[in-house]
């Protein structure tokens, strides 16, 4: 089809910190070497289906607002008169137009953002298989890749309460060839990393929930997901994405935390790492950089929705990143655990419901990339210089000559005893607001 983004004809080039042109990187250099690798390989940017072409820019207050041909909710959609599998052919042009253009090396999908449902689930599987045909093929033309791909199994009636946790195993049963499908998909177009979000696994009330059952029932669903992804001979990694709540009440993958503590009771925690999204991670009460960390130290961590909230609304509104200070400290996380693998960073975001014309995506993309690679460049001149993990280090120096406690070579009463004749223990400045002082330097500086 004719280029959807027509005004703009080119694709976005790196024009440095300088630059006041609109379209152009002012950060993010893909090329540019740092830390032994490039900008691309460190952050390995993706744009997501979902929001970005699927989503018709409505909410639960009024109808959907963007120019959107293929989406029959919005004006243009139903002035198109498409019939849904034309209109899927011609979204999927437009994401691959616009993945190209802005430069990303990746893409994002859940199955029913790329193709619609059918009347039963075989059509609404045949309907994938076709689309993800010609995904491939843009994927030949192109060279992006699959960062990951995803089952949306939350939003239809029938999973009013939940998937895996859901009271009717028929509902499971749906829930897992779902899941099969499009894992399959994902295999065949060399996908890096497959999710599985909770939507609604979680509960609204316990009156009628059985807790114990319900995770029981996510427990062998994870199982079997890692069954048959060794069955197909996938080999990208699995990976569960935390929420604490929203759609539910009470989301099962609250944190990072709970999420390791569940893999670990049903003996996935070898299986499946964790894909954090920065808004989760605030709506759950923790620091983004806290998340990162806690998957680094528990040996999860997978991959990033690189987006952003708003401290006065408890809710996902999956904004684009701005804050170089917060991104910061998340990427220093990640580059201290070795940075990505199979994972990288996912736009999970959207546009605000009046930014209606076609390239406002741009510009919000744009933002985001150059926010991540200043982060990036502030996390590794704060490596480079070393000056924060040396004094991180000397903080516990006094661990050097007490191997034995860690060694399991002296006991809670050996310790009270040499406690009885021993000298009181002086405290050592933690230094935090140097330390911070120190980061906001390092920021400033980073070009």
């Amino acid at each position: 089809m004719p280029d959807f983004f027509d005004t703009v004809p080119e694709p976005i080039a790196f024009e440095g910190p300088d630059s006041d042109n609109p379209l152009a990187f002012r950060w993010y250099d893909a090329d540019r070497v740092v830390l032994g690798k490039t900008m691309a390989d460190h952050l390995r940017f993706g744009v997501c289906y979902w929001h970005s072409f699927a989503w018709d820019g409505s909410d639960i207050f009024g109808a959907g607002t963007f120019d959107r041909p293929w989406n029959p909710a919005t004006a243009s959609g139903a002035a198109s008169g498409l019939e849904p599998m034309a209109a899927a052919r011609m979204k999927l042009d437009a994401t691959f137009e616009f993945v190209e253009k802005l430069g990303a090396p990746f893409f994002s999908f859940h199955d029913v953002d790329m193709a619609p449902a059918g009347a039963t689930f075989a059509e609404s599987a045949r309907n994938l298989d076709e689309m993800v045909e010609l995904a491939a093929e843009h994927m030949d033309r192109t060279g992006i890749g699959l960062l990951w791909g995803t089952t949306n199994a939350f939003s239809h009636p029938r999973f009013m309460s939940g998937a895996a946790t859901n009271p009717d195993p028929a509902m499971f049963q749906y829930a897992a060839g779902q899941v099969a499908h499009c894992l399959s998909a994902t295999h065949r177009l060399g996908g890096a990393n497959y999710v599985l979000w909770g939507g609604r696994e979680g509960y609204e009330t316990l009156l009628n929930t059985d807790m114990g059952r319900e995770l029981d029932q996510l427990g062998r669903f994870m199982n079997m997901v890692v069954e048959h992804k060794h069955a197909i001979g996938f080999e990208g990694t699995l990976l569960i994405e935390p929420k604490p709540m929203e759609p539910t009440k009470h989301q099962y993958d609250y944190d990072v935390a709970t999420v390791f503590a569940f893999l670990q009771k049903y003996g996935l925690e070898n299986e499946i790492k964790v894909n954090i999204e920065v808004n989760h991670a605030t709506l759950s009460g923790h620091d983004f950089h806290h998340e990162i960390a806690t998957a680094v130290s528990a040996g999860i961590f997978g991959s990033i929705d690189a987006n952003a909230g708003d401290d006065r609304l408890g809710w996902d509104l999956d904004l684009f990143p701005k804050s170089v200070e917060q991104m910061t400290l998340g990427m220093l996380e990640i580059l201290r655990g070795g940075g990505f693998t199979t994972g990288g960073l996912m736009f999970d975001t959207k546009l605000r419901r009046q930014s209606i014309a076609r390239d406002d995506l741009f510009h919000g993309h744009i933002g985001g990339m150059d926010t991540m690679a200043r982060s990036l460049l502030a996390a590794a001149s704060i490596i480079e210089d070393g000056e924060l993990d040396r004094r991180r280090v000397e903080r516990y120096a006094g661990w050097a000559d007490r191997h034995d406690i860690l060694a399991g070579d002296v006991t809670l009463q050996q310790l009270h005893d040499a406690q009885m004749t021993g000298d009181e223990p002086v405290g050592v400045s933690g230094r935090q607001e140097a330390l911070e002082n120190l980061v906001a330097r390092h920021i400033e500086r980073a070009r």
